[in-house]
Protein backbone atom coordinates (compact mmCIF):
# COMPACT_ATOMS: atom_id res chain seq x y z
CA UNK A 1 0.00 0.00 0.00
CA UNK A 2 1.93 3.44 -1.38
CA UNK A 3 1.72 6.39 1.39
CA UNK A 4 -1.51 8.72 0.58
CA UNK A 5 -0.13 12.78 -0.58
CA UNK A 6 -0.23 14.90 2.38
CA UNK A 7 -2.95 17.15 0.89
CA UNK A 8 -5.18 15.24 -1.24
CA UNK A 9 -8.21 17.93 -2.59
CA UNK A 10 -11.32 15.69 -2.04
CA UNK A 11 -13.89 16.38 -4.85
CA UNK A 12 -17.51 15.01 -4.59
CA UNK A 13 -19.49 13.82 -7.48
CA UNK A 14 -22.91 12.34 -7.49
CA UNK A 15 -21.58 8.95 -8.98
CA UNK A 16 -19.33 9.95 -11.78
CA UNK A 17 -16.48 10.19 -10.01
CA UNK A 18 -14.24 7.31 -11.64
CA UNK A 19 -15.97 8.51 -15.36
CA UNK A 20 -14.42 12.40 -14.54
CA UNK A 21 -10.99 10.97 -13.03
CA UNK A 22 -10.58 9.29 -16.73
CA UNK A 23 -11.64 11.86 -18.63
CA UNK A 24 -8.78 14.32 -16.55
CA UNK A 25 -6.41 11.82 -17.16
CA UNK A 26 -6.82 11.18 -21.02
CA UNK A 27 -7.02 15.43 -21.51
CA UNK A 28 -4.32 16.48 -18.91
CA UNK A 29 -0.74 16.10 -19.04
CA UNK A 30 0.64 14.44 -15.83
CA UNK A 31 -2.22 12.95 -14.87
CA UNK A 32 -3.62 9.47 -13.88
CA UNK A 33 -5.82 7.21 -12.33
CA UNK A 34 -3.85 5.17 -10.12
CA UNK A 35 -6.77 3.64 -7.72
CA UNK A 36 -10.52 3.04 -7.87
CA UNK A 37 -11.76 1.63 -4.15
CA UNK A 38 -15.34 -0.02 -4.08
CA UNK A 39 -17.63 0.55 -0.94
CA UNK A 40 -17.22 -2.67 1.74
CA UNK A 41 -20.69 -1.73 2.61
CA UNK A 42 -24.01 -0.09 1.89
CA UNK A 43 -23.86 3.73 2.20
CA UNK A 44 -26.34 6.56 2.27
CA UNK A 45 -25.61 6.85 -1.88
CA UNK A 46 -24.98 3.31 -2.63
CA UNK A 47 -24.67 -0.26 -2.46
CA UNK A 48 -21.82 -2.60 -1.48
CA UNK A 49 -19.59 -3.01 -4.54
CA UNK A 50 -20.27 0.24 -5.80
CA UNK A 51 -16.97 2.99 -6.54
CA UNK A 52 -16.95 4.97 -3.46
CA UNK A 53 -13.76 6.77 -4.39
CA UNK A 54 -11.17 7.21 -7.12
CA UNK A 55 -7.18 8.70 -6.41
CA UNK A 56 -6.59 10.28 -9.16
CA UNK A 57 -3.93 13.48 -10.67
CA UNK A 58 -4.41 16.23 -12.50
CA UNK A 59 -1.54 17.92 -13.88
CA UNK A 60 0.32 16.94 -10.58
CA UNK A 61 -1.98 17.73 -8.26
CA UNK A 62 -3.54 14.70 -6.25
CA UNK A 63 -7.03 14.40 -5.73
CA UNK A 64 -10.00 11.98 -4.81
CA UNK A 65 -13.27 11.59 -5.97
CA UNK A 66 -15.88 10.82 -3.52
CA UNK A 67 -18.74 9.71 -5.05
CA UNK A 68 -21.01 11.26 -1.98
CA UNK A 69 -24.39 11.37 -3.87
CA UNK A 70 -26.57 14.49 -4.44
CA UNK A 71 -26.20 16.45 -1.66
CA UNK A 72 -23.20 18.56 -2.26
CA UNK A 73 -22.56 20.20 -5.48
CA UNK A 74 -19.66 22.17 -6.89
CA UNK A 75 -19.73 25.23 -7.34
CA UNK A 76 -17.53 28.44 -8.61
CA UNK A 77 -16.01 28.87 -5.20
CA UNK A 78 -13.48 26.24 -6.54
CA UNK A 79 -11.38 25.84 -9.49
CA UNK A 80 -8.67 24.04 -11.17
CA UNK A 81 -6.77 27.07 -13.13
CA UNK A 82 -4.83 26.01 -15.85
CA UNK A 83 -1.98 27.73 -17.37
CA UNK A 84 -1.43 27.37 -21.29
CA UNK A 85 1.40 28.41 -23.31
CA UNK A 86 -0.40 29.15 -26.57
CA UNK A 87 -3.84 29.32 -28.30
CA UNK A 88 -3.48 25.95 -29.67
CA UNK A 89 -3.36 24.31 -25.90
CA UNK A 90 -5.98 26.79 -24.87
CA UNK A 91 -8.08 25.54 -27.52
CA UNK A 92 -7.32 21.97 -26.67
CA UNK A 93 -8.10 22.23 -23.12
CA UNK A 94 -11.25 24.45 -23.47
CA UNK A 95 -12.62 22.60 -26.54
CA UNK A 96 -12.17 19.00 -24.31
CA UNK A 97 -13.88 20.15 -21.53
CA UNK A 98 -17.12 22.07 -23.55
CA UNK A 99 -17.35 19.38 -26.11
CA UNK A 100 -17.65 17.05 -23.12
CA UNK A 101 -20.95 17.88 -21.87
CA UNK A 102 -19.80 20.97 -20.52
CA UNK A 103 -20.45 24.68 -20.47
CA UNK A 104 -18.78 27.97 -21.13
CA UNK A 105 -18.83 30.67 -18.88
CA UNK A 106 -16.59 33.95 -19.01
CA UNK A 107 -13.72 35.03 -18.98
CA UNK A 108 -11.74 31.85 -19.75
CA UNK A 109 -13.97 30.24 -17.60
CA UNK A 110 -15.79 27.16 -17.89
CA UNK A 111 -17.54 23.98 -16.11
CA UNK A 112 -17.09 20.36 -16.94
CA UNK A 113 -19.93 18.11 -17.32
CA UNK A 114 -19.65 16.85 -13.10
CA UNK A 115 -19.91 20.75 -12.31
CA UNK A 116 -16.48 21.71 -11.80
CA UNK A 117 -15.25 25.02 -12.82
CA UNK A 118 -11.68 24.93 -14.91
CA UNK A 119 -9.83 28.71 -15.51
CA UNK A 120 -8.24 28.32 -18.91
CA UNK A 121 -5.41 30.61 -18.66
CA UNK A 122 -2.85 31.92 -21.41
CA UNK A 123 0.36 32.87 -19.90
CA UNK A 124 0.15 35.72 -21.72
CA UNK A 125 -2.81 36.77 -20.06
CA UNK A 126 -1.34 37.05 -16.66
CA UNK A 127 1.42 38.36 -17.49
CA UNK A 128 -0.75 41.34 -19.29
CA UNK A 129 -3.40 42.30 -16.52
CA UNK A 130 -0.17 41.83 -13.78
CA UNK A 131 2.49 44.24 -16.02
CA UNK A 132 3.35 47.14 -14.16
CA UNK A 133 2.56 49.57 -16.31
CA UNK A 134 -1.19 50.18 -15.09
CA UNK A 135 -2.32 51.21 -19.21
CA UNK A 136 -1.29 47.80 -20.36
CA UNK A 137 -2.99 46.10 -17.31
CA UNK A 138 -6.18 47.84 -17.50
CA UNK A 139 -6.08 47.25 -21.40
CA UNK A 140 -5.62 43.21 -21.44
CA UNK A 141 -8.21 43.20 -18.28
CA UNK A 142 -11.17 45.04 -20.40
CA UNK A 143 -10.45 42.35 -23.07
CA UNK A 144 -10.40 39.33 -21.19
CA UNK A 145 -13.99 41.15 -19.92
CA UNK A 146 -15.52 40.71 -23.04
CA UNK A 147 -14.53 36.91 -23.64
CA UNK A 148 -15.36 33.63 -22.75
CA UNK A 149 -12.66 31.24 -23.87
CA UNK A 150 -9.30 33.99 -24.15
CA UNK A 151 -8.21 34.58 -27.18
CA UNK A 152 -4.47 35.06 -27.44
CA UNK A 153 -4.18 37.43 -30.47
CA UNK A 154 -6.78 39.61 -28.92
CA UNK A 155 -5.12 39.68 -25.85
CA UNK A 156 -1.60 40.61 -27.55
CA UNK A 157 -3.24 43.56 -29.35
CA UNK A 158 -4.17 45.19 -26.15
CA UNK A 159 -0.81 45.23 -24.60
CA UNK A 160 0.03 46.47 -27.54
CA UNK A 161 -2.46 48.77 -27.41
Amino acid sequence: MSKPAKNTICLWYDGGAEEAANFYAETFPDSSVTAVHRAPADFPSGKKGDVLTVEFTVLGIPCLGLNGGPAFKHCEAFSFQVATEDQAETDRYWNAIVNNGGQESACGWCKDKWGLSWQITPVVLTNAYTNSDPAVAQRAFEAMMTMTKIDVAAIEAAVSG
